[in-house]
């Protein structure tokens, strides 16, 4: 089992940048591939981007692709999402969450098996 920790949310004008960290703690971190969802008020939770084991391997939604970038450092048991050139429509609450394919890039929740509690993102415009 795998206990995850998000944080790094904030308020940020348009056009500015953060950098999400997700802290695990428990089993080995690079038994997981990673995972980042969002979900903003009123609406169904969506994928943002995915990371192998390994960092080898990624995946982006295509609404965030070129501008958010997906990293984990395993000796630090941590992933990051660094958000560049963020948008209103970006504010949400931001998940971090961890799958035991440990293969996998998939944008599919149902695939990720431990989630976090969330950071709230918020972009003024």
């Amino acid at each position: 089992q795998v206990q995850l920790v998000e944080s790094g949310g904030g308020l940020v004008q348009a056009g500015g940048s953060l950098r999400l960290s997700c802290a695990a703690s428990g089993r080995t971190f690079s038994s997981y591939a990673m995972g980042w969802f969002r979900q903003a008020p009123g609406k169904e939770r969506e994928f943002v981007a995915a990371i192998n084991w390994s960092g080898g391997s990624t995946n982006y939604a295509d609404s965030v692709k070129g501008r958010f970038t997906i990293s984990r450092v395993n000796a630090k048991n941590t992933m990051y999402l660094q958000m560049n050139s963020l948008k209103p429509e970006d504010t949400a609450v931001y998940y971090c969450a961890a799958a035991t394919t440990r293969y996998s890039t998939s944008p599919d929740d149902r695939t990720y098996n431990y989630w976090g509690q969330g950071t709230q993102v918020t972009v003024s415009s």
